[in-house]
């Protein structure tokens, strides 16, 4: 299925004359209990017919999808939620890229990987992927493109999952992934609205804020919304960001409202994306189980003003049978109107029918088992991301004129390693041997970082250091943990450099010279996946190109960590 782009006139979400009758019927049909059901996202993580049953007696608008590691189990849940719903349910996902992509889809680098390639119709085609494996594996919504502005670099939430600092590369890369991923019928989602980047804390655990005056935020982030929403995106993510900027343009003595989520603001939902921006498409709120929301109120008072200030779902719930009679005590309250409740019901229904899911049989939207296993993976989708794993590559610097690599020169190599991990459920492994066989097979004789036995000039002709921390919520910041990597918090003052030659590459966050200036030779590969591990072998041997362009600053403003 494909949808009809928007025009910067044109609601996203525009139905035919036969869509629209659907929808006012639907609308009519649903009991106020049906009607609280479609507000809510419920996450289902576990891969279990039991579970799908559980949350689809809530008969819920949407069933987030964190698939296993079974294609076979993750199959059946879906095609149960999708079966089990009497109003079509919508099934997302956030489908990131890097070590966030699916275990048996085409893995794709994450945000910054993909923006340093600078290939526009390289991200299309990466989008074209994203679309068609995620369409066979049932899901008609992705919870991307990330527009933050990566300008706080210590920010640990945004960094890899964004296209970096640079507005115009920004704009462009999320205005071509929409178009390519609406055009395969999957609905594009833009996030973290009113714009994340510009604080280092990280919202999943306390509520950030986006500190710009209006006349900076127009041109940066309120930019950006503008551009999407005239591409026709079809959702935002509203998130719990404050704009106190926007807030005391209307009222000066806002006091502590000035600093109100996004998720909870009439004032940032209503007034200014709506009204101001024009957004006609749905508005889902960012996870309310994040400390950026769940530290502003209590649950009772939480789980309605979602809802009654601008919207229309309600993602995850750690119990949604409560929060599902929270709502519905909010309605019997006041403190959820029957305006909003409607409307947002309207919009969700609205948001289904355009993408045709009450025309589509359940083998349209799930097909066989045996089908999609034929649409994952093809060679030729793999061939496009193993070109964008290799393009995106970047290197940063080389003071020392340690590259190319030679096994001759460079026989004897000792690897410190820091895989990292991952908060997303079903996100690939953190795993660096495919790097480390990499080099074996061209010669190099490889080992791993004994710190009770410290590498000399004697028995070691090259130190590598993996970084693959790539953006995560919870981590708190973003820092090469000396310690974690020496083996111990005395050895962590040690430095080889001086000593051996010494290299460094990030398979994750693009900011680790901040902590290892004086690192000579620093490349960003941008995320762990094996094919940019792979990847990174010929680019050190001087058999590829360093091609990637930097999408941030990895110099962090620094003079000192350009030497």
């Amino acid at each position: 299925m494909t949808l009809e782009s928007a025009s910067p006139m044109n609601d996203p979400l525009a139905l035919s004359v036969e869509d629209r009758a659907w929808v006012d019927r639907q609308l009519a049909a649903l009991s106020t209990d049906e009607k609280i059901g479609q507000l809510f996202i419920f996450a289902a993580e576990q891969d279990t017919i039991e579970e799908i049953a559980g949350l689809a007696a809530l008969k819920p608008g949407g069933i987030h999808r964190f698939p296993g590691h079974d294609l076979a189990r993750a199959w059946s849940a879906t095609r149960a939620a999708i079966d089990s719903a009497e109003t079509p349910v919508v099934i997302s996902g956030d489908i990131e890229g890097g070590t966030i992509s699916y275990r048996f889809s085409t893995a794709i680098p994450n945000q910054l990987g993909i923006a340093a390639c600078d290939d526009l119709d390289l991200t299309a085609e990466l989008a074209r992927v994203v679309a068609e494996e995620s369409a066979a594996l049932g899901y008609n919504w992705s919870f991307t493109p990330v527009i933050d502005i990566n300008a706080a670099w210590r920010n640990p939430a945004v960094g890899t999952r964004s296209y970096g600092s640079d507005l115009a590369r920004i704009g462009d890369q999320a205005r071509a992934y929409i178009r390519a991923l609406q055009a395969r019928g999957v609905a594009a989602t833009a996030k973290h609205w009113p714009g994340e980047g510009y604080d280092d804390r990280d919202q999943h655990l306390v509520t950030t804020v986006n500190p710009l005056d209006m006349a900076a935020w127009e041109a940066s982030s309120g930019k950006l919304y503008r551009q999407v929403i005239a591409e026709g995106v079809m959702t935002v993510m509203s998130a719990h960001i404050a704009l106190p900027a926007f807030v005391r343009s209307l009222l000066p003595d806002a006091g502590r409202e000035a600093f109100r989520p996004a998720s909870v603001s009439h004032l940032l939902n209503q007034v200014l994306l709506r009204e101001r921006l024009g957004f006609k498409g749905l508005i889902v709120s960012d996870a309310t189980g994040m400390g950026g929301l769940t530290s502003w109120a209590d649950r009772e008072e939480r789980v309605p003003a979602v809802i009654e200030n601008g919207c229309d779902m309600f993602l995850f719930s750690r119990s949604p049978a409560e929060d599902v009679g929270l709502m519905m005590k909010g309605l019997r309250e006041g403190r959820l109107s029957e305006a909003r409740l409607e409307a947002a019901v309207e919009k969700i229904l609205t948001f289904k029918a355009k993408l045709g899911l009450h025309r589509m049989r359940a083998d349209e939207r799930l097909p066989p088992l045996d089908t999609v296993r034929e649409r994952l993976s093809v060679p030729a989708n793999r061939t496009v991301a193993e070109q964008a794993a290799g393009q995106g590559i970047t290197l940063v610097k080389d003071t020392q004129g340690l590259l190319p690599l030679d096994p001759a020169r460079h026989r004897r190599v000792v690897v410190i390693a820091d895989a990292g991990w991952s908060f997303f459920i079903g996100a690939q492994p953190r795993n660096l041997d495919p790097f480390k066989e990499a080099l074996r097979a061209e010669g190099f004789e490889v080992t791993d970082f004994d710190p009770d036995n410290r590498p000399t000039r004697e028995d070691a002709d090259l130190i590598v250091y993996l970084a693959g921390q790539e953006a995560t919520p919870t981590i708190g910041n973003i820092f090469l943990d000396w310690g974690k990597l020496h083996g111990g918090s005395r050895k962590a003052m040690h430095r080889f450099g001086p000593e051996i030659p010494t290299l460094m590459i990030s398979l994750g966050q693009p900011y680790y010279l901040f902590d290892a200036p004086d690192m000579a030779t620093y490349i960003n590969a941008y995320c762990g996946l094996e094919s940019v591990q792979r990847a990174l072998v010929p680019r050190l041997l001087g058999r590829e190109p360093f091609s990637g362009v930097s999408p941030v600053d990895p110099f962090c403003g620094l003079e000192q960590l350009q030497w």
